[in-house]
């Protein structure tokens, strides 16, 4: 591993996503589900933003809001940091690093072929450094 190494040895592949106007209850059970934090969300079978467990609390803790009635997209971020497979590692971390983005969508044209996450970034810090 070096600092041109392609996101596509580190993403997780065929990430779980959800759709804009599922609920933000629907969208809390799936990422507890398989525990995970973020979801890439679909509008027409198309990228159409991404939802954090954070994003989801923060819309769900409000008085007004009724988590089984609001959708997920009044509560995800539509400009989802998007890179093709072939980017570097290291640059996809940067750009994160640089913008606080929890996570990259890695794409291939318009489908979704995986996620890096920050938690990946952990991970991979820590096979790198192990004890």
């Amino acid at each position: 591993m070096d600092k041109t190494s392609p996101i596509a040895d580190f993403m997780t592949p065929m990430p779980h996503t959800v759709g804009s106007e599922q609920t933000i209850t629907f969208a809390q059970k799936l990422m507890d589900k398989h525990g995970i934090r973020h979801l890439p969300v679909l509008h027409g079978g198309e990228l159409y933003g991404v939802v954090s467990d954070r994003d989801l609390g923060m819309i769900a803790g409000l008085n007004e809001v009724d988590p089984d009635q609001t959708t997920v997209e009044e509560a995800m971020t539509q400009d989802a940091y998007t890179v093709s497979k072939d980017t570097a590692l290291f640059d996809v971390v940067r750009e994160m690093l640089e913008h606080k983005y929890g996570s990259a969508i890695v794409v291939e044209g318009t489908r979704i072929i995986g996620i890096f996450t920050t938690h990946d970034a952990i991970k991979l810090l820590v096979d790198v450094f192990p004890p």
